[in-house]
């Protein structure tokens, strides 16, 4: 959820062309220390903690930076982020307890645990299974009615979102093709609850979290008991990076809402590095050893390109994590965003290692630059300097989009000036989506302006652009989701509806105006 994080709440496989060489070597503490120190510079990221387990031992656990720059207090081990999408494992782990209690079984449709589930095709809706839930492959397009949950702040509730989800249309064939998808882990929480009669935070906070000792952990930022060591999200707001309303994620839990540090998650990623086993010499057992395989087998499959600097020929998402070889070892690794802040926890089960980087700063450059130099080290290659190679990357893409968009504001600027006149009145009215709901197209001071009512974040002025299209210009500008508003008009000339869709080529993919058809209140 953010302009540069390449799949925010998703598996994040990114692979480069190598650069930039530097010499083979295992990290010291001291050289983490300095890589951090310039990820950060780099990237513009106040605080970033990181934690690096290897056979069963804690090897580097560190903050750096500051939570937040209005309190400047000091970042450490134990403060606590939004780790976002890194929430997929626990729900997918917490079906897989379901699986070896025999309560359930993957293959089970859906419809057998919540019999009002529905999508936009009949068929589909009658085959699909729990694992189809897990995996990306319903047809549904990237974050999908993603715009339900976010921006956080909207009003919609979990009955809410599993009834839309018949709204949305399929953009590819069932179980076809890879579409990162929030909302179908969020009718995933709904199974566990109604099989297990407890709510989603409920039960992965007793399974998990209290056998665990993962003492500072909550299933949900309202949840967490001591909020004294919590970063502050932070975004560029107009060029200078500074903080931003918080993002909870209450309704979308399932799919993200788990809030941690790198103490607790030591024990979480150190017992799936041990094949499920954890306490004094791994005398008890999480989750069965063949649940955590099926976890970590490719389910559906990503298209690779080049086989890049790890000589990578496969990728694939498995159950909640994504798969992919690197130098001829198999890589589990997934990344999450929230809006102000990102993760990533990457583990190579065959070395015993595993990863941490949390950030409060919604760059995507940082983690992945920050784990993928330790972990060259780890894997004995002649690594690419990863924060130059990236930071390099990321002013090109900045530019490229400022260039996109500054190019479209200057032609409303010409429109403006060419037509002052330009009479908005028509425009003016009700209109409604099937699944994100009511908008109101209005006159304020004399301009005209958008706001939704379920999501009262998404308010903003509209400028005219060309023919019977605007852009509107959120009043929130942590949002860098600016976006056309195209209206459709009837046999009268009149308009009766618009579509809508992102300018820049860095939003989020889950500001998924695409998917939105408005049409107007009779």
């Amino acid at each position: 959820m953010n302009k540069y994080i390449f799949h925010k709440l998703a598996i994040g496989i990114v692979i480069f062309a190598a650069c930039g060489v530097l010499q083979a070597q295992v990290l010291s503490s001291e050289q983490i220390d300095a890589l951090v120190e310039r990820s950060m510079k780099a990237f513009d990221v106040p605080g970033i903690a990181v934690g690096v387990i290897k056979d069963g031992k804690i090897v580097h656990s560190k903050g750096y930076g500051v939570r937040s720059l209005n309190t400047k207090q000091p970042m450490d081990e134990n403060t606590l982020f939004g780790i976002a999408s890194n929430s997929k494992a626990f729900t997918t782990a917490a079906l897989g307890m379901l699986v070896d209690e025999g309560k359930i079984k993957w293959d089970d449709k859906v419809r057998d645990y919540i019999p009002e589930f529905k999508l936009y095709s009949p068929y589909v809706t009658e085959d699909f299974t729990i694992r189809d839930l897990l995996t990306h492959r319903s047809g549904l397009g990237l974050g999908a009615g993603d715009l339900m949950f976010f921006p956080d702040g909207s009003d919609f509730t979990l009955k809410d979102v599993i009834h839309n989800l018949r709204y949305l249309k399929q953009v590819s064939s069932f179980r076809t093709k890879y579409d990162y998808d929030n909302n179908l882990y969020i009718v995933a929480g709904e199974v566990i609850a109604r099989v297990s009669g407890k709510s989603w935070p409920e039960f992965i906070e007793e399974r998990f979290m209290q056998p665990l000792g993962m003492t500072k952990t909550a299933a949900t930022f309202n949840r967490l008991k001591d909020k004294s060591n919590v970063i502050d999200g932070h975004a560029s707001v107009n060029g200078k990076v500074q903080v931003i309303d918080r993002s909870k994620l209450e309704i979308a839990a399932a799919a993200g809402g788990i809030n941690s540090n790198v103490t607790d998650l030591f024990k979480w990623v150190g017992t799936l590095l041990a094949k499920g086993k954890y306490g004094e010499g791994g005398s008890k057992r999480l989750i069965s050893e063949a649940t955590l395989k099926e976890l970590w087998t490719p389910q559906t499959i990503i298209r690779v390109g080049d086989p890049g600097p790890y000589n990578t020929h496969f990728a694939a998402y498995g159950l909640g994590f994504g798969l992919t070889d690197v130098s001829g070892r198999l890589q589990v690794r997934h990344t999450g965003g929230l809006e102000g802040m990102v993760t990533e926890i990457t583990m190579i089960p065959e070395l015993n290692l595993g990863i941490i980087v949390l950030t409060n700063q919604q760059e995507g450059g940082a983690f992945i630059s920050i784990s993928n130099q330790i972990k060259d080290g780890y894997l004995g290659r002649s690594g690419t300097d990863w924060v130059s190679m990236l930071s390099e990357r990321r002013k090109k893409s900045l530019a490229d989009a400022k260039a996109t968009t500054d190019a479209i504001w200057a032609k409303i600027d010409e429109a403006q000036k060419a037509a002052s006149n330009v009479d908005a009145a028509p425009f003016v009215g009700n209109y409604s989506d099937a699944w994100l709901g009511p908008v109101s197209i209005s006159m304020k001071d004399g301009k005209p302006w958008f706001q939704s009512k379920r999501s009262p974040r998404l308010s903003g002025e509209m400028f005219p652009y060309k023919g019977n299209t605007f852009v509107v210009k959120w009043t929130d500008r942590s949002m860098d989701a600016d976006a056309f508003v195209n209206f459709t008009l009837n046999e009268e000339g009149k308009p009766s509806g618009f579509t809508m869709r992102a300018i820049s080529p860095l939003t989020d993919f889950s500001y998924d105006f695409h998917d939105l058809e408005f049409h107007r209140a009779k």
